[in-house]
């Protein structure tokens, strides 16, 4: 009859999953107070060298480094916690206990998982609130060497823009007036992807119904070698001023909502997005990872404690879990190359070791 229902005991239910948290949110308090303890040993000198900063600057530091260092450890506390938790388990024989009253290995594992999709879902909310701001601010301050960050100019430089076949290249884009001005602006004209002539002007402004005038424009024809005078003429007519104001945007530094516009804006100007794709659907299935924990770690939770393979059980399954990590993170390198696909970058890796732990649960135990 137990085989029939997931949770066949709420008792044991939420005695597993209080366990299970309450280890992993201790060992992920120990990591980040060690691990942020180490980062200021080498950032705390460069912060206080800089004239005008003090102590509060360091502590401004910890307020925005922190949530990174949560954000990258919370699935490793997670491992660590399904290890600990069902090693003190299977040590006082109360996994064997659950197995002797019917429990399949799935049951016995599934307060684990319940209490782990709760900590992806605040995982989630973590990131998208608290990590997106802080690493925007951080980054912002490490770029000028933790001095006063300067308000932003609204200047861009070396932007490019598609427009159908053709290639267009402003050497700056200035936002600060009411109309955004280009400035040494190059139209790359192009026919079935073949160069035949660059269209060249000191200036562009945009205009109200559409396309951009250009001052001092000459058109240069690639097969006679001619340069052609043209005065002011409107270009463009198809290219919105929106896109040449999309700055370089940091996947880190954007909530999944925020991201996935970004992407749809910079992928409209032509621009490669599968990067930010790959780190768009990461945002996902990264905090997703802490359900692909407790099957992992679950190699841990079976076997007779007094046999003596209780300490290599659970070495496997920190194997295992520090496989995935490193296969994650590689995933993702290669999605940034350009190697794999975003999806298969994302979460090929989730796919591939849920699979692998499910077989291992299924043939040793189930």
């Amino acid at each position: 009859m137990h085989q029939l229902h997931f949770f066949p005991s709420r008792t044991m239910a939420l005695y597993v999953g209080r366990l299970f948290l309450v280890r992993s949110f201790s060992i992920l308090f120990a990591l980040v107070l060690i691990l942020q303890t180490l980062d200021l040993l080498g950032e705390s000198g460069k912060i206080l060298a800089v004239a005008g900063n003090s102590d509060s600057d360091v502590w401004r530091y910890v307020g925005m480094r922190m949530p990174q260092i949560i954000e990258t450890f919370l699935p490793f506390s997670v491992l660590l916690g399904t290890i600990l938790t069902m090693v003190t388990l299977n040590q006082n024989s109360e996994v064997i206990a659950m197995k002797a009253s019917g429990m399949s290995a799935h049951q016995v594992l599934a307060p684990l998982f319940l209490a782990a999709l709760l900590v992806a879902g605040i995982s989630f909310a973590f990131n998208e609130r608290i990590v997106t701001r802080s690493t925007a601010a951080l980054s912002a301050w490490q770029k000028v060497e933790y001095k006063k960050v300067p308000k932003d100019s609204g200047i861009r430089t070396n932007i490019w823009v598609r427009d159908g076949d053709n290639l267009i290249n402003a050497a700056t884009v200035d936002t600060s007036g009411p109309v955004i001005v280009l400035g040494y602006v190059t139209i790359y004209e192009r026919t079935g992807g073949v160069l035949s002539s660059m269209l060249s002007a000191d200036s562009a402004r945009a205009l109200p119904a559409g396309g951009w005038e250009l001052t001092n424009a000459r058109r240069f024809l690639r097969r006679s070698g001619t340069l052609e005078p043209l005065g002011t003429i409107v270009a463009a007519k198809d290219v919105r001023p929106d896109q040449f104001t999309l700055a370089q945007v940091d996947g880190d530094e954007l909530p999944f909502l925020k991201l996935q516009s970004a992407i749809a804006d910079l992928e409209a100007a032509g621009r490669p997005v599968d990067a930010l794709k790959g780190v768009l659907w990461h945002k996902i299935s990264g905090p997703l990872s802490a359900i692909l924990m407790p099957l992992l770690g679950a190699v841990a939770a079976f076997g007779l404690a007094r046999s003596g393979k209780l300490f290599i059980r659970a070495i496997i399954g920190m194997g295992l879990g520090f496989a995935y990590f490193v296969a994650d993170n590689f995933a993702l390198a290669m999605g940034d190359l350009g190697a794999y696909s975003p999806f298969l970058a994302a979460w090929g890796p989730f796919i591939l070791f849920a699979l692998i732990g499910e077989m291992i649960l299924i043939r040793t135990e189930e």
